[in-house]
């Protein structure tokens, strides 16, 4: 007997996101469709492995990293609780909001993860205190989980949570000395992947109780119905080659909405082009889905937005939820010749439709945090 606490589903009412081909979220979905990328060249102090990079065109480059990751995180958070018509002072709303290493590697001196939060908190005007997550690249999924949670327990009615990052100069010199950047441009699950591009960015997503919604007459766009979380442990940065914590993570979040692997229509993956994430997120899904009568379409977004750290789950979360409005993925930017351990059909160069069904967002982090969140379409609402 499933629990019916455990597959309690959240209420997505209000989304908004800054990412390097623009904030408004119907138009930068409609430049993903078209296979746009915001990769470019931009410049470096320091002799790095490949000049690419994205930065957020709406957020002046002028400005220190702490500066411009608050502005991108206050203005974001803005829009997003303005998308679900709530108001800024409502004692209700629990902050939950996740980065990686944020501005601090570029700020000698910093003491705090989580000062950075308590500032945006203030600057838009919410009342409670923020929880913050930093947990690498899945601090974004990680938001909505514990959103998820909270909900379920009743420790929450309504949460706004979500992620942001910054590109500076010390991420861009680090990755390039661990190898993880690739020579030139990224190429997720293409036979010619050799590395990432780093990228920036804010998402934001507002989750609440069916009773809450239900109440104050809330649009929604989505429901997040499940997550599942588990932790490879198999070094700082390199992931577990075996896959086995990444099936794990997808089937507990699965569970967590009492769904299964036949159910899955589309897989948000995390694609950051590296070989060994790419093989290792590739042999997972063809594992879990290969076998199923119809197998989810894979698609992947690094390629047009960059790898945005700790901003990259929220935004991947946002892209499913419009994946499962259109009813189509975009192509995967760069990609002509899919890797051979992913077995699923993976949009290149055009659109691609998808059936009916849930979505998933995968997001693997250094220190083998991996994170999978399920949504299921705003039609699957059922009301009363």
């Amino acid at each position: 007997m499933v629990n019916a606490a455990v597959t309690t589903k959240a209420y997505v009412t209000g989304m908004a996101w800054c990412t390097g081909l623009g904030s408004d979220i119907d138009a930068v979905w409609h430049r993903l469709l078209a296979g746009a990328s915001a990769q470019r060249e931009v410049e470096s102090p320091h002799a790095l492995r490949t000049a690419y990079a994205v930065t957020a065109p709406d957020v002046p480059t002028d400005l220190t990293p702490e500066r411009r990751q608050l502005l991108m995180a206050g203005d974001t958070l803005a829009r997003c609780l303005w998308d679900a018509s709530l108001e800024r002072d409502d004692a209700r709303l629990v902050p939950v909001f996740g980065t990686s290493y944020g501005a601090h590697l570029d700020a000698p001196g910093t003491s705090s993860l989580s000062a950075w939060a308590t500032q945006v908190a203030e600057h838009v005007g919410l009342i409670r205190p923020p929880i913050t997550v930093s947990t690498a690249c899945s601090a974004g999924s990680d938001t909505l989980l514990a959103a998820l949670t909270l909900i379920r327990s009743g420790a929450a009615d309504i949460c706004v949570c979500g992620g942001v990052d910054v590109l500076t100069t010390a991420k861009r010199l680090g990755h390039s000395l661990l190898g993880t950047l690739s020579s030139d441009t990224l190429r997720a699950f293409d036979v010619r992947h050799d590395g990432t591009v780093l990228g920036e960015g804010a998402g934001f997503l507002v989750v609440e109780s069916a009773a809450s919604a239900r109440a104050r007459g809330a649009r929604v766009h989505g429901l997040l119905s499940g997550a599942g979380s588990a932790n490879d442990a198999a070094g700082s940065v390199a992931p577990d080659p075996s896959g086995r914590t990444v099936r794990l993570t997808v089937r507990r979040a699965l569970r967590s909405g009492g769904l299964d692997v036949r159910d899955v229509a589309v897989v948000s993956a995390h694609g950051s082009g590296t070989p060994a994430n790419d093989s290792v997120e590739a042999m997972s899904y063809g594992r879990l889905f290969g076998a199923a009568p119809a197998p989810p379409v894979v698609f992947a977004t690094k390629g047009a937005f960059g790898h945005s750290l700790g901003a990259t789950g929220a935004l991947e979360a946002i892209t499913v939820i419009q994946a499962l409005k259109a009813g189509q993925v975009p192509p995967v930017h760069g990609l002509h010749d899919v890797v051979a351990e992913l077995p699923l059909p993976v949009p290149a160069g055009r659109p691609m439709p998808l059936r009916g069904g849930c979505g998933l967002s995968v997001t693997l982090g250094f220190g083998g945090f991996n994170t999978c969140l399920l949504f299921e379409g705003a039609s699957d609402v059922v009301h009363g």
